[in-house]
Parts: C-alpha cells; sequence; structure tokens
C-alpha cells in the first residue's frame, strides 16, 4: 500500500482537528451562554472585552494549526498532503499548550468569574522559563563542544587517557596515530 504513514498522519490530524473544534466550540458556546443568559448582571464590557482578547490568541493557534495540519486531497480523492503532524515535539507542542490552557482559563471563568482570567498570566511566565531552560542547556552542550563543559583544573584530569596510563606505567612507547 502506496503512502500508508502519510494516510495515517492524515487520518489522525483529521481527528484531532475534528476534537480541537469540538472542545473549542463546546467551551465557548458554554461560556457565551453563561455570561449572556445566566450571569448578565455581573457581566460588563470588561467581562466581554477580557473574553474576547484572552480567547484570541486560542483562535489564532486553532487556526494556524489547522492552516499547517489539515490533509489536502486531490479532485480523484487521492492524498496529495497530509500536512503537518500535529503530535510533534516543539512549536507545535507548545502551540497545543496554549491552546489547552486557553480552553481551562475560559472554562474556570465560566465557573469562577472574572477572577479566573489572571491564570492566563502564567502563558507568558510559562514562555521565559521555556526560553531560558531551552537557552540554558544549548549554552551548557556548546561549552562541552568547546572544552569548557569540565573543570580542566581539577587534579584527576591529567589529559591522558587511562589506555595511555596503563601503557606508561608499563614501560612500553606510546603510538600516537
Amino acid at each position: 500500500m502506496t503512502n500508508k504513514a502519510a494516510k495515517q498522519q492524515a487520518m489522525r490530524n483529521t481527528t484531532i482537528l475534528r476534537r480541537f473544534h469540538l472542545i473549542s466550540l463546546v467551551i465557548n458556546v458554554l461560556y457565551i451562554f453563561s455570561r449572556f443568559l445566566l450571569f448578565q448582571s455581573s457581566s460588563s464590557r470588561v467581562t466581554y472585552l477580557a473574553y474576547f482578547l484572552l480567547s484570541s490568541p486560542a483562535i489564532a493557534v486553532e487556526f494556524w494549526l489547522e492552516k499547517i495540519a489539515r490533509p489536502t486531497y486531490g479532485l480523484n480523492g487521492e492524498l496529495q498532503k497530509a500536512g503537518e503532524d500535529l503530535e510533534a515535539k516543539g512549536l507545535t507542542e507548545y502551540m497545543c499548550d496554549v491552546l489547552y490552557w486557553t480552553w481551562g482559563t475560559v472554562f474556570l471563568a465560566t465557573v469562577f468569574g472574572d477572577k479566573a482570567w489572571w491564570m492566563w498570566a502564567v502563558v507568558p511566565l510559562y514562555s521565559i522559563w521555556l526560553g531560558y531552560s531551552t537557552f540554558g542547556s544549548v549554552r551548557q552542550g556548546m561549552a562541552g563542544l568547546t572544552g569548557q563543559g569540565f573543570d580542566r583544573s581539577d587534579a584527576s584530569y591529567s589529559g591522558t587517557s587511562n589506555r595511555q596510563k596503563k601503557i606508561e606505567k608499563r614501560g612500553q612507547k606510546v603510538q600516537y596515530r
């Protein structure tokens, strides 16, 4: 069977995108229903502004994931492009994290009110921590490549390998290649 992996990825992407859209629809309709009908007296312009402002990243991420991951088919129904893998690590994973956190914040704002919008402040803090930890590990890895990853002033460091030390101890001449 040709392109079996691409067809499986297209099916996974379609399933994941459908799930994203369904969860987003349910959470946003639930918020709008509760704010416009049930808690109308406690709603204000700030409530609606916070909702539209803080829900917009999730909507933008959802549209972006739709654009890059939706499989495309030809006129004859044959798969042309499977789309990007939505289960990939890195930026896609981070965008899914933003999507999940936004949904959780909208749900908490539905249940507990406007004070739950402060939960959205965690996303920039998470971004800063993620960037710092990534930069720190890259910097540490690069230090190891340049020879700065270990301390040469240590007494146990002599610049020769254990094999060379054993050969020198036996009195044999060390041959370097």
